[in-house]
C-alpha cells in the first residue's frame, strides 16, 4: 500500500538526492475512486472501490449477489469476487466494495493464438453464467474485462504503475500466459440489470460505453442480454480480429454475435454452442503460434519471429531436461 495514504504522510524525497520518479509515494493514482490497501487480518493486498453514484444503481446489490457462496461454486462464474462491503461512516450514500487486485486483461499483450482461444472461451462462458442467473451486464466492453495476473506475475505488480514490480521501480517480466493460463474477470455492474423470471426481457435503460448496437439508435425497448452478446462480439472484433493476423476462425463468430437485428441475434447459450463448434475445428498445433499484428513492418516481423522461435526453443528444452511430456490440451 502506498504510504501517502497514511494520515500523517510526508513525501519521502524532499531534502534527499532521490529523484521522485524512484519513490513509490510519488506515483499518482489514475482512478480516484479506486485504491489499494492491506487487509489487516493477513496483510493481503486488496482493491477498494468507492461507489457514489449520481444516479442510484443496483451495482453493489448485483455484485454481492454474483459473489454469494452459491454463485461462487459455479466454475463458469467469471464475475469479480467481492471480498467485503461497507458503508462510509460519514457519508450515508457512499459505499465501498473490496476486491482482489486485477490488471487490464490485455496488459501484457497476448502473445499466442491459444491465448486468444482461451480468452474467447472464458468470456462467452462468463456471459453465459450471468445470463443464466438473469443478470445482463449492460457494458460488457474492454474496460470492464480484467484478469487475475498472479500466474504470469507471481511476485505481484504495482497497483498503479502496471509495468513495475510492487516497489514501483523495478520493471516486471511477465511469464507467457500460454504456459501459465490466467483467469479473466468481469467487473463494474453499474449498468447491469437483474431481472426476475417473470419480468419482460425488453427494457429502456441506456448506458453502456459501446454505442454500436443498432437497437440503441432506435431508442425503442431492447433485450439487454442481446446487448451483451453484441458488445462482447465487438470486443473480439476490435481487440483481436482487427489487430492480429491469423484469427480467421473468429470472423463467423463475430458476425453471428453482432447480428444487427437483436431479435435474430443469438443468446449466450447459442453463442457458446456456435463457438465450441468453431473451436473444435481449430488445429491444436496453432496454439503456440505467435500473434502477428496486422501493422507489423517486415523488420518487426523478422525480429518478433526470431524472439518467439528462441523462446519456444527454450521452452521445449526445459521440458526435455525435466523429462516431461507436453500433455496440455488447449481445446478439444
Amino acid at each position: 500500500m502506498n504510504t501517502r495514504y497514511e494520515p500523517n504522510w510526508t513525501p519521502s524525497w524532499p531534502n534527499t538526492d532521490i529523484d521522485p520518479a524512484f519513490c513509490d509515494d510519488a506515483i499518482n493514482t489514475i482512478l480516484p475512486m479506486v485504491l489499494d490497501a492491506k487487509r489487516i487480518q493477513d496483510g493481503v493486498t486488496v482493491c477498494l472501490k468507492r461507489i457514489n453514484p449520481k444516479v442510484v444503481t443496483d451495482e453493489v446489490k448485483i455484485a454481492k449477489y454474483l459473489s454469494s457462496a452459491e454463485m461462487l461454486r459455479d466454475s463458469k462464474n467469471h464475475c469479480v469476487h467481492i471480498l467485503d462491503h461497507f458503508r462510509d461512516p460519514i457519508l450515508p450514500k457512499v459505499e465501498y466494495i473490496v476486491m482482489p487486485p486485477l490488471r487490464p486483461y490485455s496488459d501484457p499483450e497476448f502473445g499466442a493464438v491459444g491465448e486468444v482461444v482461451d480468452f474467447v472461451t472464458q468470456m462467452i462462458e462468463g456471459m453465459q453464467f450471468m445470463h443464466k442467473v438473469l443478470v445482463a451486464h449492460g457494458d460488457l466492453t474492454t474496460p470492464n474485462i480484467m484478469m487475475d495476473a498472479q500466474p504470469i506475475l507471481p511476485s505481484g505488480w504495482h497497483f498503479v504503475a502496471y509495468n513495475c514490480a510492487v516497489d514501483g521501480v523495478t520493471p516486471i517480466a511477465p511469464l507467457a500466459r500460454i504456459d501459465y493460463p490466467v483467469r479473466y474477470v468481469i467487473i463494474d455492474f453499474d449498468c447491469s440489470v437483474w431481472l426476475s423470471p417473470s419480468q419482460s426481457r425488453l427494457i429502456r435503460k441506456f448506458g453502456g460505453r459501446d454505442g454500436d448496437p443498432p437497437e440503441y439508435k432506435s431508442r425503442e425497448p431492447y433485450d439487454p442480454f442481446k446487448i451483451d452478446v453484441f458488445t462482447l462480439g465487438n470486443v473480439f472484433y476490435k481487440d483481436f480480429y482487427q489487430k492480429y493476423e491469423g484469427l480467421d476462425f473468429l470472423a463467423t463468430v463475430i458476425d453471428f454475435m453482432k447480428t444487427p437485428n437483436f431479435r435474430q441475434r443469438p443468446d449466450a447459450e447459442m453463442a457458446m454452442t456456435y463457438w465450441l463448434n468453431v473451436r473444435k475445428h481449430i488445429d491444436v498445433g496453432r496454439a503456440r503460434w505467435r500473434l502477428q499484428k496486422r501493422k507489423e513492418t517486415m523488420g518487426e516481423r523478422v525480429l518478433y519471429d526470431t524472439v518467439a522461435f528462441a523462446r519456444e526453443g527454450v521452452h521445449r528444452m526445459k521440458r526435455m531436461w525435466a523429462g516431461e511430456q507436453d500433455r496440455r490440451v488447449y481445446w478439444s
